[in-house]
């Protein structure tokens, strides 16, 4: 399993409620958090089969922005 480290602009817990569902959606996806409390909001997913383009566009299509650390 690989993981995968993203700054984003997810800024609090409504922002999470928006990219969460989006998220859960993907089968491919184990694991993910966004540390609110660290100032590049780090998004970390946990997949075996996605790339870092692929969690781009999904939080893309959540209406947020997600750039590989």
């Amino acid at each position: 399993m690989k993981k995968l480290s993203f700054k984003t602009n997810i800024q609090c817990s409504n922002c999470l409620s928006k990219v969460g569902p989006k998220l859960n959606e993907q089968a491919e996806i184990y694991n993910w958090a966004v540390d609110l409390q660290d100032p590049n909001k780090t998004l970390t997913v946990e997949t075996n089969s996605l790339d870092a383009e692929d969690i781009r566009k999904v939080v893309l299509k959540a209406g947020f922005i997600a750039t590989v650390v």
